[in-house]
């Protein structure tokens, strides 16, 4: 076949045939039988007769040309066609490797960065990381970030933190107004946010190594407080209570000031860990901002009262509630000196010399900011007019807590200041819409002291009111308490004593019946929030006691009081309260802080075997923390554990993070040891995993 192509050629081409000589060495492949020169020149005349010949051939004649391929890539580009591009560059390296000229490579990596289709996308991404490993001097930091920023937008978090982690390694980085719009579509699901995060300690990580050497490039590669924003969002957004306390602490580290926005944000993750006393020490701060920032601060309180709740601290509950209800008289005068002061907020005890500070700003607020804070309104809201007030669910809360606790006095108390100072949804009438709650659900007792109350303090009530209870007392044949309160009632409306019992409840329950017609909104909200917060009580809850023991471990933690802490923790099993994730997250970040991974591995056997009672689940944040310990103290069954664990449960893992870990500290373990060269079971054993690491990180 090889033969009759080739005296085909030699009959077209008759010309040349006296100058131009070949053999045929082998008839294995096209290449070997034709001569350089023949293909040059039957590419310059451009026969096309041939062409069908050699169809099945995946490289054609044209293609094998260095200049005609440039010239189809550089007219593919010229037209935008990335189809035809990408077949003639990968038609040009696999013949003459990668172009002299650079832009050429620069210019399809741009062009696939602007593709809306995610192939094309992952195709400019895989190009990236073969340059990276061939030609790392083509790598540009402009091109790169245009792909990064791309691959974000197209919500492919993997590839784009590739790219983002390359370009840290090479020292592109771009601005921080792209990194911003990177992390920005990062954020937006959660497995970006995973990636987001681990990206962000990766960063502070090299900042501070670079500040310890005093570079002067430090500052160009310190993360700003936005970035901190819109990852801290994010976490909570995903309920990544673990991974935002770790992002919280690397603001400290770093040094990054703390705006507003980061002062809700972090709020709200104190909230999710139960970190009561953390979340206190800011508040001689906030309570200090004017009143325009009252929308920025609502979040602050909502968390902080949830966690008095939490906490079971009834006296806590009541001072926040009246503070917030005196709020506008609280807010002192300030100069425009102390609003620019930075205020350092400890993480930990007080008392620890070593212990990071975070820097706050509780009146600054990013001028061309790129985050949304959507916090959630649950206990307090925020009216147009500038006010605080209180949701049904926080009344409801009120409410139960108070009856509970048997301080009804104190309970009115409040009610009628949240009252006087319209700090709930339906001002005016509270009490009187809280008395009607109680009555529905049945809680006589409680109603009728607060009538009392707010008949002792000289509170406007309706005859409504009365009625409502009176009813209540009728239905249920109890007259004596029914008598009483009618005599009471006459008293306080000033109802004719010539009118017979009968007389005044019926005509009472007529006018009850048309003021309820004539306004019904809002009636029955506080009754449905309370028969809901009724039934959260019936529910499994954790106790109270569990936040107590697990705010104490923490501290003893931070000041790297481990045995402290262990005592507490073995505490919780005497009696017989069941440690949380918070508990054992604790515990982990104690240990590690003190590079105590032995101890770590004690500490999972515990919380296997919670896992194996269904007493405990552990986030995916919790798992990738044992994993990196694991990875550094050298325990590859925990480590290969773990990933067992996460792929059974479907979790997300950062390959390239275990990855970096690993080539950092194990590069060279048991890289050339085979099995049979082993001396030991042990080391046997121990090879086998590390092996298994390697194999499932892609290593080598």
């Amino acid at each position: 076949m090889a033969l009759l192509l080739m005296k085909q050629i030699r009959g077209q081409l008759t010309w040349c045939s006296s100058s131009l000589r070949f053999r045929v060495a082998s008839a294995t492949s096209w290449n070997a039988l034709v001569s350089t020169q023949i293909r040059e020149l039957y590419l310059s005349r451009t026969i096309k007769h041939f062409s069908t010949s050699v169809e099945s051939e995946k490289l054609c004649w044209e293609g094998s040309s260095y200049g005609i391929l440039l010239k189809k890539l550089e007219a593919a580009l010229k037209c935008h066609d990335v189809d035809e591009a990408w077949v003639s560059f990968s038609d040009f390296r696999k013949l003459h490797g990668f172009p002299e000229d650079s832009s050429l490579v620069h210019r399809l990596i741009t062009e696939l960065s602007y593709s809306s289709e995610s192939y094309w996308l992952r195709k400019a991404c895989s190009l990236v990381l073969l340059l990276s490993k061939e030609k790392s001097g083509l790598l540009k930091g402009d091109v790169l970030t245009k792909l990064s920023l791309s691959l974000a937008r197209s919500q492919l978090p993997n590839p784009a933190t590739v790219i983002l982690r390359l370009m840290l390694e090479k020292d592109m980085l771009p601005s921080m107004n792209i990194l911003w719009l990177v992390f920005l579509h990062l954020v937006k699901t959660e497995i970006g946010t995973h990636l987001a995060a681990n990206i962000l300690a990766q960063l502070c990580g090299e900042f501070v190594k670079i500040r310890a050497n005093k570079s002067k490039n430090a500052e160009l590669m310190k993360p700003d407080t936005m970035m901190f924003n819109l990852v801290l969002d994010a976490c909570v957004r995903f309920k990544l209570a673990f991974k935002g306390q770790q992002i919280m602490e690397l603001m400290a580290q770093t040094g990054v000031i703390a705006d507003a926005h980061s002062i809700s944000i972090i709020a709200q993750i104190h909230e999710m860990n139960g970190q009561r006393d953390e979340l206190k020490k800011y508040k001689v701060h906030v309570d200090r901002v004017l009143s325009k920032f009252d929308c920025h601060y609502r979040q602050y309180y909502d968390s902080l009262l949830s966690l008095h709740f939490k906490f079971n601290d009834i006296d806590a509950v009541a001072e926040l509630v009246g503070h917030i209800c005196r709020y506008k008289e609280c807010v002192p005068i300030h100069k425009d000196k102390i609003l620019e002061k930075i205020f350092l907020v400890p993480i930990g005890s007080h008392n620890l010399k070593d212990g990071l500070k975070m820097q706050i700003q509780p009146e600054l607020l990013q001028k061309d900011t790129v985050l949304k804070v959507e916090s959630r309104q649950e206990l307090i809201l925020f009216r147009n007019n500038g006010k605080l007030v209180f949701s049904n669910r926080a009344l409801s809360k009120l409410i139960k807590e108070f009856k509970t606790a048997g301080r009804v006095s104190e309970l009115s108390k409040l009610l009628l200041e949240i009252q006087k100072e319209n700090c709930s949804l339906r001002s005016s009438d509270l009490c009187s819409n809280v008395i009607n709650a109680c009555v529905r659900l049945g809680w006589l007792e409680l109603a009728h002291d607060i009538l009392d109350d707010m008949q002792s303090s000289n509170a406007a009530i309706g005859v409504s009111t009365y009625i409502s209870v009176l009813t209540a007392y009728f239905n249920r044949k109890m007259l004596r308490e029914a008598k009483a309160l009618l005599k009471q009632m006459r008293i306080a409306t000033g109802t004719p004593m010539s009118l017979s019992d009968k007389m005044v409840v019926t005509e009472s329950l007529s006018n009850m019946v048309d003021n309820a017609s004539s306004n019904p909104i809002g009636k029955t909200d506080l009754y449905h929030s309370l028969i809901q917060e009724v039934k959260d009580e019936n529910e499994k809850r954790i106790p109270s006691m569990v936040f107590e023991l697990n705010s104490s471990i923490y501290y003893f933690c931070k000041a790297k009081m481990i045995e402290d802490a262990m005592r507490t923790y073995r505490r919780m099993q005497e009696m017989n309260i069941q440690p949380t994730e918070e508990t054992f997250a604790n515990l982990v970040c104690g240990y590690s802080s003190m590079e105590m991974y032995r101890d770590i591995t004690i500490l999972w056997g515990d919380m296997k075997r919670s896992m194996e009672f269904g007493n405990l689940l552990i986030s995916r944040d919790l798992y990738e923390y044992l994993l990196i310990n694991f990875l550094k103290g050298g325990y590859f069954e925990r480590v290969m554990e773990i990933i067992d664990y996460m792929r059974k449960h479907n979790m997300f893992t950062d390959k390239a993070m275990y990855k970096t870990e690993f080539l950092k500290l194990h590069k060279n373990l048991y890289k050339n040891l085979k099995s049979s060269e082993a001396r030991t079971d042990a080391q046997r054993n121990r090879l086998r995993y590390v092996l298994a690491f390697r194999k499932w990180a892609e290593i080598d």
